[in-house]
């Protein structure tokens, strides 16, 4: 009898304790993918008011509180949708797993050009901010820009940061080979602790990282270090060798997961798990 009870608990409770479960998972995993994002704060706001909005109308049995509150399940789902844009677009971006190169070989060729016209550049302390596009479109996160549509090479580089040319503030924005855009205006980051010596450039860098996947590469004008940027987080003074083995391993196309557990931990992987800014020990050398 006792085995026939225990027996119905468990056919009859497993379908909630599996709803529980996904929601359980869902919940945990967009807040890491949240986490470090512009919309974080937001989200804590929202979540906060919403609960002492309910807790009010429970607390003091205010009736048409509660049935307001019961009929604005559509309205929170529209506002939710407007205020997380951003970031359900890059969530959504990132499950089509959209290809950014046709080859491997035109990869490696399109990092040469940046390795290349950062090095340069960084030997003159020229400033440059160079954003290299993945699964978001970057135009929708920049406030301006000038349309260019040309090959990417290194002499065009030089030539759009070049201080004398009407259009080197600002960062360029590379699809694939080409670049599409310059003089764009990048979202600053508004993360609180940052070093009051941290420039434009590299504020503009962190923040176009927090809201898209891109990957954006910085020169400092004024002590010639190279840096980059990536997923909310900014490594200063790296070498060249350093930043051509970090394009490598973030724009070459991936080894696909081989289980659907490791797929899901890779697609909501923390966007930065150390410090905003990172400085190495020791900065590349400039020549002088």
């Amino acid at each position: 009898m006792n085995l026939h009870l225990v027996w119905t608990y468990l056919a009859d409770g497993w379908r909630p304790a599996l709803e529980i479960f996904i929601l359980a998972i869902a919940i945990y995993y967009t807040s890491r993918f949240l986490r470090g994002t512009r919309g974080w704060p937001v989200v804590i706001g929202f979540v906060v008011a919403l609960l002492l909005l309910f807790a009010a109308a429970e607390v003091l049995n205010l009736l048409v509180l509660k049935w307001l509150l019961g009929a604005a399940y559509t309205f929170i789902a529209f506002t939710v949708l407007i205020i997380f844009q951003p970031e359900l677009r890059r969530l959504l971006a990132e499950l089509g797993n959209l290809p950014l190169f046709t080859s491997i070989h035109e990869q490696r060729e399109n990092i040469e050009v940046i390795v290349q016209t950062v090095e340069r550049l960084a030997e003159v302390k020229i400033g440059a901010l160079i954003a290299i596009e993945q699964s978001i479109h970057l135009h929708d996160a920049v406030e301006s820009g000038v349309h260019v549509d040309c090959q990417a090479t290194p002499e065009m580089l030089e030539t759009i940061f070049f201080p004398n040319n009407a259009i080197h503030d600002g960062g360029v924005i590379i699809k694939g080979d080409r670049i599409a855009y310059a003089a764009c205006i990048f979202p600053l980051t508004q993360r609180p602790g940052l070093a009051k010596s941290l420039g434009t450039r590299h504020r503009a860098a962190i923040g176009l990282s927090e809201e898209t996947d891109a990957v954006i590469v910085v020169a400092s004008e004024e002590n010639g270090m190279i840096s980059h940027a990536y997923k909310g987080q900014l490594v200063r003074g790296v070498t060249v060798e350093e930043l051509r083995s970090f394009l490598t391993s973030v724009l070459l196309q991936p080894t696909k997961p081989h289980s659907p557990i490791e797929w899901v931990r890779q697609l909501f992987a923390e966007r930065n798990t150390g410090p905003a800014v990172v400085t190495k020990q020791t900065p590349r050398p400039v020549k002088q």
